[in-house]
């Protein structure tokens, strides 16, 4: 049984989380951390982080990017290992995440679904054939009208992994609406759109001389973001200090 203290028990996210492990017989929240305890939770909740001293063999982070490296000095002070969920991180926080993983497990992963993660690995392999073809790459994402960070987390992560096939020679841009250029051989565009209630889209597109070749990835709930949390900090329990990512939960 892997224990859990859930960091922002109290958002949308971390209901999901809880509401699955609930149904998960291999893992228990045993705590959550939130800024106010609303009562809703069958878990102590703690307002204070460091009031919190349950043991645990992992813990799940939906936060916000504020509240990262409190956590991360948390997580290395207690020694329990932490999947790190929340995006929108600083170029400070994600070398404070390296440099926490010295000291601890840390999984940090721009996006937490099975399909996504698989994704990264289609679209590498797809940018080796076509971007090498003179194919054009480019990257449009949509989410729900309340999220804050644009582009995504996972589009930015899309961006990386066709740019590390084409041995990073590519460079990103994220608004043509002040450029009067044409579209550089060299570049990889990533747009972003915000409405609604939609959860998650990331489409890669390949645009050749007269054909297209589009990849998606659509996420219809949540749930599939705290589907790989759970059994990211399954994975992690009891690992070494080191950086990991969902591709090490994939491979086993």
């Amino acid at each position: 049984m892997v224990r859990i203290i859930m960091h922002g028990c109290n958002g949308h996210m971390g209901q999901v989380i809880s509401g699955l492990v609930e149904n998960d017989p291999d893992a228990e929240i045993v705590a959550g951390i939130d800024v106010s305890d609303q009562g809703k939770n069958n878990y102590p909740v703690f307002t204070d982080m460091k009031a919190c001293q349950v043991e645990a063999d992992a813990i799940i982070d939906f936060s916000s990017a504020k509240a990262v490296d409190a956590l991360l000095d948390y997580s290395a002070e207690r020694g329990i290992p932490v999947v790190v969920c929340t995006t929108g991180l600083s170029e400070e926080q994600l070398a404070k995440v390296e440099e926490t993983a010295k000291k601890v497990a840390v999984l940090k992963s721009a996006n937490m679904s099975l399909g996504i993660n698989t994704l990264l690995k289609l679209v590498q392999d797809a940018a080796k054939v076509l971007a090498a073809a003179g194919f054009d790459m480019e990257i449009v994402e949509r989410h729900h009208r309340l999220k804050v960070d644009a582009p995504s987390g996972t589009a930015l992560a899309l961006a990386d992994s066709l740019n590390e096939a084409m041995d990073s020679r590519y460079h990103y841009v994220y608004d043509r609406s002040q450029r009067r250029e044409k579209r550089d051989d060299k570049e990889i565009g990533i747009s972003a759109v915000r409405g609604g209630t939609i959860v998650g889209e990331h489409e890669v597109i390949f645009a050749g001389p007269d054909e297209v070749i589009e990849f998606k990835h659509t996420a219809h709930s949540k749930a599939v973001f705290g589907k790989g949390a759970v059994e990211a900090a399954k994975f992690l329990a009891g690992k070494p200090a080191g950086r990991y990512d969902m591709s090490d939960v994939i491979n086993g």
